[in-house]
């Protein structure tokens, strides 16, 4: 919400593919009402709402943002089968377009400023990560909150040496004082600058604090977030965004001026030929181009290997271990009682035939304490 006395801040909320949405939004904001964006605290951000917040704060312009995002889009939807074909690796593509398009130094213009929302792997608490040190810490801090799990890949990134996930899993759309944060969605729901619902029959659903309403168009829109449609479509969604955003500042009194917001609508091509044949092909070349891209994964993945097998290794005896502490109790505790006895037993008999020896109380003790901690 807006609060020009005691200030306020800005949140994008997480959701693939549906950028678009955010940076027509954003232009929205520049032209009408910049100084909701000029003079805002902190801007927050989960997956893709991180992403686009990086890519402003550090100066890019809006008409970069949007043709990196359709470059995106456009080489998804190039595979046979989209970000699940094995030939399309959305992580490496999303590194490599951050470490080609960011500037150097950003990670002084986005600290302090900047607030990611991460999904810690061990216990799934939601982390806000705020501090930078390197452009590095940077790429790994949007990459871990942009990790679908298992579309991505089975591995999750780490961010100083601790694996996170996608931040919208836990908190999709991040903030501290919802009194002072303008939160922006382009699922239908409760955010300040959400698009309108339509249907008359809908269920209001708190989903990892995104509180989207359960309704016919929000789940075409989670379904096109991870698998994109046609850039034609994902063009009308920024339009979208720069309405309901104009909408916002209506009902705010805070817009300035009326301008045609009609402009991205140009920029999008759509001209592809019938492609019944290449799907017809599709058992013929599949196999060969997962092969191509196991071939071009493992590679890539062979400097990674020994600290991403160190750590399936831990996260598997983790498990085992909980394991067999809750489906083995009794057999646990008859173990340790048993491994006590004896010990009292045949202290009890060197006393009684007089020979001096060290206790050997301690090491049961030490061994029942090592075992509590494990």
């Amino acid at each position: 919400m807006y609060d020009p006395e005691s200030g306020w801040s800005l949140s994008f909320a997480g959701c693939g593919f549906l950028g678009f949405y955010h940076v027509g939004v954003t232009r929205c904001l520049s032209e009408h009402a910049p100084q909701l964006l000029r003079h805002a605290h902190k801007f927050f951000g989960a997956s893709a709402g991180a992403l686009h917040c990086a890519f402003f704060l550090s100066g890019i312009p809006l008409d970069q943002t949007l043709q990196i995002l359709m470059d995106l889009t456009r080489r998804a939807r190039s595979h046979k089968l989209g970000i699940v074909h094995p030939g399309f690796s959305l992580s490496k593509h999303t590194r490599d377009s951050l470490q080609r398009h960011l500037p150097d130094n950003v990670h002084q213009l986005v600290s302090g400023k900047m607030v990611i929302s991460l999904t810690r792997v061990p216990d799934g608490k939601s982390v806000l990560v705020s501090d930078f040190r390197s452009k590095e810490e940077v790429v790994d801090a949007l990459c871990c909150s942009s990790y679908v799990p298992f579309i991505c890949g089975w591995i999750p990134p780490s961010f100083r040496g601790v694996r996170y996930v996608d931040g919208g899993i836990s908190d999709n759309i991040p903030f501290v004082d919802s009194k002072k944060t303008i939160t922006v969605s382009p699922f239908y729901g409760e955010s300040d600058i959400c698009p309108k619902v339509k249907s008359t029959f809908f269920l209001h659903e708190g989903f990892t604090k995104l509180n989207m309403h359960f309704c016919t168009e929000n789940l075409y829109l989670v379904f096109r977030s991870l698998f994109p449609p046609d850039v034609k479509v994902l063009g009308e969604l920024c339009l979208q965004g720069y309405v309901d955003a104009l909408r916002f500042l209506e009902k705010n009194a805070l817009r300035k001026a009326v301008r045609n917001p009609d402009g991205y609508r140009n920029r999008i091509c759509n001209f592809l030929p019938v492609k019944i044949m290449s799907y017809m092909m599709l058992p013929c070349t599949l196999p060969v181009e997962s092969a191509i891209a196991v071939v071009q994964r493992l590679v890539t993945w062979l400097p990674d290997v020994p600290s991403d097998i160190q750590w399936l290794w831990s996260a598997t005896s983790h498990v085992c271990s909980q394991a067999m502490v809750r489906l083995l109790p009794v057999s646990r505790s008859q173990i340790s009682g048993s491994g006590q006895r004896p010990s009292s037993t045949n202290q009890n008999t060197v006393g009684a035939a007089g020979l001096s020896a060290p206790p050997r109380t301690q090491t049961p003790t030490l061994w029942t304490s090592r075992r509590g901690q494990s």
